[in-house]
Order: structure tokens, then C-alpha cells, then sequence
């Protein structure tokens, strides 16, 4: 698909028949919305730092449960669930997999087997910095031609939004 960023420059495509005439008219161009523009611009930014996560021997999802235990220190699986707003099901799955990677460890409570303490591995604790160096240059790369001022608008925009919706689970996907 070809996106021409002035929109308003490109001819409509002819209404297939007469019917559509009438309707043509009201019918909004798709790059006519922001939600266009903010999926297109986050997918791109989001492949290219995954590219990063993956060079590093990890998926963007278990990068975001690093970061929040680098964040929370020795923590479960269920509070871990509730700061990265993932299932307790997702989590648990993704400390499997760091666990297998030797990036995180498991201890077993002894007042009740059926929890368990998590926390970051040597090898997990020193990969937090370098990713998240990754994340700050993936950010610049996408958005460091902006204005300081446009730059930290968009984001407080951003932030807006997802209050007002009440938006909490992750952005993994």
C-alpha cells in the first residue's frame, strides 16, 4: 500500500456505480484518521524495536516483564500480573521462558507451595540496562526529528487518552 502523506492530493477512486455516488462523498478517507496515522507510525516503531529485543535473545513481551521486575526487585507472579496489566496465565508463561533463558529465578514459598517469589538473575538484571538503552534509541530514531515541546505534547496526548479510556494492559502486540 502506497501512503501518500498529503492525502488531500490524491484523486478519489471513481464510485463503483451510481448507488455509491450519493455515499460516496460521506465516506471518510482512511488516511483521514488519526488512529490510521497512530497504528502505522506505532507498528513501525514497535518492529524496529522488536528486531532490537530479539538481537538481545528475548520477545518484547518478556522485555516488558523484565523491566517491571528490574522495577518491583523480588516480587510474584500475581503482582508482577497486576503492574504489567497481563493475565496471571501470560505471566506465568513468561516467566517460564526467562526462567528457561537463566534471566530469572524462582523460589518456592515454604508457608504455601503453591507460590512462588521471582526475581532477576545476574544475567536478567544486566540485560534491563542495554534494552532499555535499545528502547531510548528506538525512541530517537523515530522521534528525535520532532520538537521537544511536539514531542512531549504527543506523549501527554497519549497519556490522555489512555486515562480517559482506562487503558491498562501492556502494549504488547
Amino acid at each position: 500500500m502506497s501512503h501518500n502523506f498529503e492525502s488531500a492530493a490524491r484523486p478519489s477512486a471513481p464510485p463503483a456505480n451510481a448507488n455509491n455516488v450519493a455515499n460516496a462523498a460521506s465516506v471518510s478517507e482512511l488516511e483521514a484518521h488519526l488512529g490510521y496515522w497512530l497504528r502505522f507510525v506505532s507498528n513501525h516503531v514497535s518492529h524496529s524495536f522488536q528486531k532490537k529485543a530479539e538481537a538481545n535473545g528475548v520477545t518484547v513481551s518478556e522485555w516488558v516483564v523484565l523491566r517491571e521486575m528490574f522495577r518491583l526487585g523480588c516480587t510474584s507472579p500475581t503482582v508482577l500480573a497486576q503492574v504489567a496489566g497481563m493475565s496471571k496465565g501470560a505471566v506465568s508463561k513468561l516467566i517460564d521462558r526467562l526462567e528457561s533463558k537463566g534471566m530469572v529465578s524462582k523460589s518456592i514459598l515454604l508457608a504455601d507451595r503453591r507460590q512462588h517469589s521471582i526475581e532477576l538473575t545476574t544475567e536478567g538484571e544486566a540485560l534491563v540496562p542495554v534494552l532499555a538503552g535499545m528502547a531510548d534509541q528506538n525512541d530517537e530514531e523515530f522521534f528525535g526529528k520532532l520538537p521537544p515541546e511536539l514531542r512531549e505534547n504527543l506523549l501527554e496526548a497519549m497519556k490522555e487518552v489512555a486515562r480517559t479510556h482506562q487503558l491498562k494492559s501492556a502494549p504488547l502486540n
